[in-house]
């Protein structure tokens, strides 16, 4: 039985920005999900102590005001949380969330923030596994496929329902529909290829795509764990060359260019470019902690 068939716990959450080892949890769902059962739902709101960017209230709706007034205190919330997630995967049972080392690097953050035991130390030490990434299988499986990827991209591509993009309740609900549809194309590989391969008419190479669906299908929970890792560092390696490339282009440019002006925007833009790349992280799925000195 593919892993898709089994228990699955999905996990979300919502932020005060993007920086994992500052930025705060402001709502978080915890989505069990058991064949034959409906998904049995666990959410909180948390004041996280600091204020909300306006640019990140703007997306999910959580104002520093609001979260003031109807936020839990951290501690309580992220224990469950935790507990949660952890009594998961000593059970074998799969995460599934959707690009992993944000939200687990930023929980473990935030439990070490506050005395927590985090994940790998409530495991004794072993790996966070199995973990289920849909924004890494998609872009293993589906590489050749134009336009953005985010969650409402997958849901569209997998033909699975969003009911509210960045609540973390409907968008745990449909992490957990997109893996389950991902497994579900995969199994349809092996017993019906001309029908995927149907699916995949208008990619590159159609058939390529209905082979790795296939090689996907035979695959143990275990190795699909651990296959994420790679897929995951090579992705995140393509982007920060692509970077690495614009950057060198843009200074090419600011280096023949007349105007001051636009010499000293391209190379802010270089800058910026630069030190996205440096930024970028192989670890999946969830990235080091690094005591301060």
């Amino acid at each position: 039985m593919m892993w898709h068939l089994g228990p699955m716990l999905a996990y979300d959450c919502e932020t005060t920005g993007v920086e994992v080892e500052t930025d705060r949890i402001v709502t978080a769902a915890v989505v069990k999900i058991e064949p034959g059962c409906q998904p049995s739902i666990r959410s909180t709101v948390i004041n996280p102590g600091v204020e909300v960017p306006a640019e990140a209230a703007e997306i999910h709706g959580w104002t520093t005001e609001r979260v003031q007034a109807e936020g839990w205190e951290p501690a309580k919330e992220l224990e469950w949380i935790a507990a949660d997630l952890a009594a998961a995967l000593a059970a074998g049972t799969p995460l599934v969330i959707a690009n992993a080392p944000f939200d687990l690097t930023l929980l473990d953050r935030e439990l070490r923030r506050h005395g927590l035991a985090t994940l790998d130390q409530r495991l004794g030490g072993r790996p966070i596994a199995p973990v289920i990434d849909p924004m890494v299988l998609d872009h293993a499986l589906d590489r050749y496929r134009p336009g953005k990827r985010k969650l409402v991209d997958l849901c569209a591509a997998y033909g699975t329902r969003i009911d509210q993009a960045h609540d973390c309740t409907a968008d745990a609900l449909a992490v957990a529909r997109v893996a389950f549809k991902i497994g579900q194309r995969a199994q349809r590989a092996l017993a019906a290829p001309l029908d995927v391969a149907d699916m995949y008419g208008d990619r590159r190479y159609p058939d390529r795509i209905v082979r790795g669906f296939q090689e996907f299908a035979k695959l143990t929970l275990a190795e699909v764990h651990m296959a994420q890792v790679g897929w995951h560092a090579g992705q995140v390696e393509g982007r920060a060359q692509y970077w690495r490339q614009k950057a060198n282009e843009l200074e090419h440019r600011a280096d023949r260019a007349t105007d001051e002006a636009e010499r000293v925007t391209a190379l802010a833009d270089v800058e910026e470019l630069r030190q996205r790349a440096a930024g970028v992280s192989t670890q999946w799925p969830v990235r080091e902690w690094v005591a301060p000195s």
